[in-house]
């Protein structure tokens, strides 16, 4: 709803007219197009989302596979262990921050110093055993 005055000058004196437009609302044919057009573009951005965050997790799991690794033959070289050796987290709570954990919800096992660590979901969520 729109109002607005206007003044009118003329025969000396000054008056003031009201003039007015009313729309009532939006037509059913705008609502849909808007609907419309939103739901388009719920429907290009929302797959893309879950992929990035996705995408996200693994990576941040792999980060944290190499960290384990990078501990792992740390430890073993600190205390003079061989390939066959398996440290506990305990043995490598003094090479990490704070025990690492998948931020997909999945499981780190540490294995020997000879493998590299994994998690429980696999797939993305692995180290690339060719870029040691």
């Amino acid at each position: 709803m729109y109002r607005g005055f206007v003044w009118h000058v003329g025969g000396g004196e000054m008056k003031k007219s009201v003039w007015t437009f009313n729309k009532k609302g939006f037509t059913l044919i705008e609502i849909m197009i808007v609907v419309l057009i939103i739901s388009v573009l719920l429907m290009i951005g929302v797959p893309g989302w879950v992929g990035a965050r996705d995408r996200t997790q693994a990576k941040t799991c792999v980060s944290n596979l190499r960290q384990i690794r990078y501990a792992k033959e740390a430890w073993a070289m600190g205390n003079n262990k061989g390939s066959s050796d398996v440290p506990g987290w305990s043995d490598l709570t003094i090479y990490l921050k704070q025990q690492p954990s998948c931020p997909g919800g999945g499981n780190y096992t540490v294995g020997s110093i000879s493998e590299d660590p994994t998690c429980s979901i696999g797939g993305q969520h692995a180290i690339d055993s060719d870029l040691h």
